[in-house]
């Protein structure tokens, strides 16, 4: 099937926002074959249910239209409120059936489909009044098939009602010679009963035409693929813009990160590979923070900051690479790597105390104890 606007074939899956604007337009799939067979389940339903009640209503109705009065025939005065009061009574007879015709009628289509309003729909669209795409549809391929659908099912019913009154031919005849009330009361039972019969053949056209509504509603909504892109660059933005925008983000990112970088009590290194700026507020009694963390060139500018700032840096190539494979920019350290980082900060401590010339700084620890699960290599 050839797009209209670019002669592309639509190949791919509509998405779900083509989906939604279709649904907003009232493009979804409908079934009239199920709509009919619903309502004729539900007018044999409630024939065969409220048959004896509507032929008590239509007996009292003709007992007392052929038992009327000579004065109330030629008087107006009294036959407009007879007339009135007929009415009513009839209405109010049929009442139950036709809710329950009105209730499904109204309940039917939004099985397939579910309730749609769309106010786009209920605009004229002049493209619609086009002679040359009118004819169009006509001479197209959906009109003959169509049609052939139409007939087939007209033929199907028809042979199925000419069966049922075949086979009720003795019941209908017989109709004739039974009292007024009991002939009434027979006849809905075969009128129900027969509309039964006809829906159970219903439901195989409505089984055969549910599945082809969807799968027609489904190819009439495929798209092309360069549709599929135009689409994505709308809710999604242009690739290029989006790659440029990542881009500023991350630089500011790391702006924000060197800025952090002097506040640190201490940057952990590979020493070249790695480097992670650690800063414990004692203040806060939480687990020390990572301020700033990265690899290569950014390693090499977080450890070109530190010094400027006097940043105290230890080279721990286990525990920096364990930091930056487990630590975030801004979160805690893990919590196995809480006595790790204590030894170091209390080594980077007794550097600080030594201030007087001549005092002899720490050592720093030959290892710290890093757990299997957070070690890399």
């Amino acid at each position: 099937m050839a797009d209209d606007q670019n002669g592309m074939e639509q190949t791919e899956q509509a998405t779900p926002k083509r989906l939604r604007d279709a649904r907003e337009e009232g493009q979804v799939a409908r079934s009239r074959d199920l709509n009919t067979l619903l309502l004729l389940l539900a007018a044999s339903g409630g024939l065969v249910s409220f048959g004896g009640h509507l032929a008590g209503g239509l007996t009292r109705q003709m007992t007392s239209s052929l038992s009327l009065q000579r004065e109330q025939m030629f008087d107006p005065k009294l036959l407009a409120p007879y007339l009135g009061n007929v009415l009513i009574e009839v209405l109010l007879t049929f009442a139950p059936f036709l809710m329950l015709l009105f209730m499904v009628a109204f309940v039917a289509p939004m099985l397939l489909g579910g309730w749609v309003f769309s106010p786009k729909s209920l605009a004229p669209k002049f493209s619609k009044m086009n002679p040359i795409k009118g004819f169009g549809r006509i001479f197209s391929m959906r009109a003959p098939v169509e049609a052939l659908k139409a007939f087939a099912k007209f033929l199907v019913v028809a042979v199925i009602s000419a069966l049922l009154l075949y086979a009720r031919a003795e019941d209908l005849f017989l109709l004739g010679s039974e009292p007024v009330k009991q002939g009434l009361g027979h006849m809905a039972a075969i009128i129900g009963w027969s509309f039964v019969a006809l829906s159970a053949v219903l439901i195989v056209i409505a089984a055969v035409d549910v599945p082809f509504q969807l799968w027609e509603h489904a190819k009439k909504l495929k798209m092309t693929k360069q549709q599929v892109k135009d689409e994505r660059k709308q809710t999604e933005g242009n690739p290029e813009n989006k790659s440029r925008i990542r881009a500023v983000q991350r630089q500011m990112a790391q702006q924000r990160m060197m800025q952090d970088v002097p506040t640190a009590d201490v940057v952990v290194t590979n020493p070249t590979h790695y480097a992670v700026a650690l800063r414990y507020d004692k203040e806060r009694s939480g687990a020390p923070v990572v301020v700033a963390m990265g690899a290569d060139l950014i390693a090499g500018h977080i450890r070109k900051v530190a010094m400027a700032n006097d940043v105290p840096i230890v080279e721990a190539p286990p525990l920096a690479r364990s930091l930056y494979y487990n630590a975030e920019i801004g979160g805690e350290i893990p919590a196995g790597l809480y006595v790790a980082v204590a030894q170091l900060l209390a080594y980077v401590y007794q550097l600080r105390a030594v201030r007087m010339p001549g005092q002899r700084p720490p050592e720093q620890p030959d290892g710290f104890p890093i757990p299997d699960g957070l070690q890399h290599e």
